[in-house]
């Protein structure tokens, strides 16, 4: 599977205007299917939904500039690790935000942008992760 940058950036446009409504949906759906995760977040979800939203529009928007796409993820893991979060929710994670685009993009969901969103998951899971496991690391 390949990113392709088009898709991407045009599905994206499609959920965009729905913002606050997208990052809701993401919530719940990952709350109602993997309520494990629950814990890791606060009780009233609101300034964890505008920071979700914020980091999905910066990544799409900076999706050609690699360096900095990779610096943020980093960033991104690293943060993650004092928050609890453990490699293992990451598959969650992406199931709900494939889920939550798919929902909200509609008929304009196709195959191949999902294997365009499933690839640029597994980029920016295998970055956070990486940051992740090694802020751990570095707790210890």
């Amino acid at each position: 599977m390949t990113i392709n940058p088009v898709l991407i950036k045009s599905s994206f446009a499609l959920v965009e205007p729905h913002g606050v409504a997208v990052a809701g949906y993401f919530y719940d759906y990952l709350f109602e299917h993997h309520p494990a995760v629950r814990d890791l977040f606060a009780e009233h979800i609101d300034e964890q939904r505008d920071l979700l939203w914020a980091a999905l529009g910066t990544l799409v928007a900076r999706l050609d500039d690699t360096e900095t796409l990779q610096r943020v993820l980093r960033d991104l893991g690293a943060r993650h690790a004092g928050y609890g979060a453990l490699v293992d929710h990451f598959p969650a994670v992406g199931e709900s935000l494939l889920a939550t685009l798919a929902h909200h993009a509609g008929d304009a969901w196709t195959e191949e942008t999902e294997a365009s969103w499933t690839a640029l998951y597994g980029v920016i899971s295998d970055t956070m992760g990486q940051a992740l496991t090694s802020a751990h690391q570095y707790r210890r």
